[in-house]
């Protein structure tokens, strides 16, 4: 069973996955810091052009199914329209001040 994310233990990885859910790429983007960075598959990735591929222009969709490290780190089933359905971890970097995501860090779980 998926876990709500308003549910989750930080509020700002919670809002995340709503900005993903919801396609919301303004409010996604909201929750980084300017410099944010991340990775797919142990692979730092360029961020834009990895947001815009794998989460808004193939409609992409998380379902947490699992939470630690106090909500910073997720197992997801995660949907989109390029690649189906697979299990993913992402594991959340809150920048000081806890406020925004600096570094998000994804792949196969």
């Amino acid at each position: 069973m998926a876990i709500a994310p308003g549910k989750l233990s930080d509020p700002v990885v919670g809002a995340l996955v709503t900005a993903v859910n919801a396609h919301d790429k303004d409010a996604f983007l909201k929750l980084l810091t300017a410099d944010a960075t991340m990775s797919d598959d142990g692979s730092d990735r360029d961020l834009h052009d990895w947001v815009d591929r794998e989460i808004f222009d193939s409609r992409g969709h998380m379902d947490v199914l699992s939470e630690s490290d106090g909500g910073r780190a997720l197992v997801i089933d995660y949907r989109n329209d390029t690649w189906g359905e697979m299990r993913t971890a992402w594991r959340f970097t809150i920048a000081p001040g806890g406020g925004r995501i600096s570094r998000f860090e994804t792949g196969q779980a």
